[in-house]
C-alpha cells in the first residue's frame, strides 16, 4: 500500500511539473529586471527564477555552486507520507507541543465552524471575549506559507487594533464570520534584541535540521527580520530582512533581501543595530532544537521558525521545505552540506 500511495504521489508531482515550472519559475514575480534571452536560459537550464539569476549573479561557472527554485520544489518530497503533519498548522502544533513551547491556539475555524482551545463550538461573540481576554493573538491561515494571511490582534484600552491599527469591534467580527479555514494563537512576547532591532514583528529564526544516517544537523540559521511593509511577520518573500546566524557564536552577519541587492548593519526602519548583534543562549536553541528533531523521527528535514524569548524559544511553526533565497543570498549551498542531503534523498545530482 505504502508503495502504491508513492507511485501515485510521483505521478501527481509530474503532472504539477508543468504549471509549477510555469507560475513558480518563467513568470514568477520578479523584483529584478533580467533580459529574457537570460531568463529562459536559466529558466530552461537549471530552473531559476528571474530573481535568482540576479541575486546570485548566475554565469555558467556560479550556476553549479546554487540550489534552483526547482531544486526547491522537488526537496518538498523529501518527508513524504508525513508532509501534511508539517503542512496543516493545528496537527503540527499537536504533534510537537509535548516536546517544546508552541503558541496556544485559542479560537479555529474549519468548514465554517468556530471552535475554542476545548474543541468545543462556539459563537462569533463568545470568540471576541476570548480576543479581549488574551489582549495579544496572531491570525493564521491552517495551511497557507510565506506569512500570506497573517495579522495580529490587539485589545487594549477597550479597543481592538489590527497590525498596530485601530479597528472596530464589528470589523473584527466581521473577519471572523467572513473567514475560513484559520486559527487564532497567542501573541508571544520575543527576547529584548529582537524588540531592540524591531518590535512591530516577530522576528523569527529559521534554523534548518536534517537527518543524514541518524545524525541531526544544522547546515544552516538565519536571522528573520521584519520591516514596515511586512508587518507584523518577517517573511523574506514579504520583503523582510535576513542575517546569516553564525553557526559556531549565534552572530548575526549583515542583513539582507531577497528584493534588493542592498546590505543593512542596521536595521534600516528603526536605524538599530543588526550586524554584530549576538544571538543569546544560541548553543541551548540549537540544542533544543536537534533534541526535537531527535524526537521526530518522521522527518528527514524540517525548517524551523523559532522566536527566542528571554528566557527560552517557541516554535511558531515548522516546513517541509525552505525557500532557497534566503539561505543563498550569503552564498550557493549546492556543493555544502545542504546540497549533499539533496543528493543523498536525490533531489539533485
Amino acid at each position: 500500500m505504502k508503495k502504491i500511495r508513492l507511485i501515485i504521489f510521483k505521478i501527481k508531482r509530474f503532472l504539477w511539473l508543468i504549471p509549477v515550472f510555469i507560475v513558480r519559475i518563467l513568470f514568477s514575480k520578479k523584483h529584478f529586471k533580467v533580459p529574457l534571452n537570460k531568463r529562459l536560459y536559466y529558466a530552461f537550464n537549471g530552473g531559476f527564477t528571474a530573481d535568482q539569476i540576479a541575486l546570485y549573479d548566475l554565469n555558467k561557472q556560479t550556476q553549479k555552486e546554487y540550489l534552483s527554485e526547482f531544486d526547491w520544489y522537488k526537496s518538498r518530497k523529501i518527508n513524504y507520507p508525513n508532509s501534511y503533519m508539517l503542512n496543516n498548522k493545528l496537527i503540527c502544533e499537536k504533534m510537537i507541543e509535548k516536546f517544546i513551547k508552541t503558541p496556544k491556539t485559542i479560537i479555529k475555524c474549519e468548514k465554517g465552524v468556530i471552535r475554542n482551545k476545548d474543541d468545543k463550538e462556539t459563537t462569533i461573540d463568545e470568540a471576541i471575549s476570548l480576543l479581549k481576554k488574551e489582549k495579544s493573538t496572531f491570525f493564521k491561515p491552517i495551511s497557507v506559507g510565506k506569512g500570506i494571511g497573517v495579522f495580529r490582534i490587539d485589545f487594549s484600552n477597550n479597543e481592538f487594533s489590527v497590525n498596530f491599527e485601530k479597528l472596530a469591534e464589528v470589523e473584527i467580527k466581521k473577519i471572523l464570520s467572513e473567514n475560513d479555514n484559520y486559527f487564532i494563537s497567542t501573541c508571544i512576547r520575543q527576547a529584548k534584541y529582537l524588540d531592540n532591532i524591531y518590535n512591530k514583528a516577530s522576528n523569527t529564526i529559521r534554523i534548518i535540521t536534517i537527518r543524514d544516517e541518524g545524525d541531526i544537523k544544522i547546515p544552516f540559521a538565519v536571522q528573520r527580520i521584519g520591516c514596515k511593509k511586512t508587518i507584523p511577520v518577517d517573511n523574506g518573500s514579504k520583503g523582510g530582512l535576513v542575517a546569516k546566524i553564525d553557526l559556531e557564536t549565534g552572530i548575526l552577519s549583515k542583513a539582507k533581501s531577497i528584493q534588493n541587492k542592498k546590505e543593512y548593519s542596521k536595521h534600516p526602519d528603526s536605524n538599530k543595530k543588526i550586524e554584530g548583534v549576538k544571538v543569546p543562549n544560541w548553543n541551548q536553541i540549537k540544542n533544543k532544537m536537534i533534541k526535537l528533531a531527535e524526537n521526530l523521527p518522521e522527518f528527514k528535514f524540517v525548517a524551523w521558525d523559532v522566536l527566542p524569548t528571554d528566557d527560552d524559544i517557541y516554535v511558531i511553526e515548522a516546513n517541509n521545505s525552505s525557500g532557497v533565497n534566503i539561505i543563498q543570498v550569503f552564498g550557493g549551498q549546492r556543493n555544502n552540506v545542504l546540497g549533499d542531503f539533496y543528493r543523498k534523498e536525490k533531489i539533485i545530482k
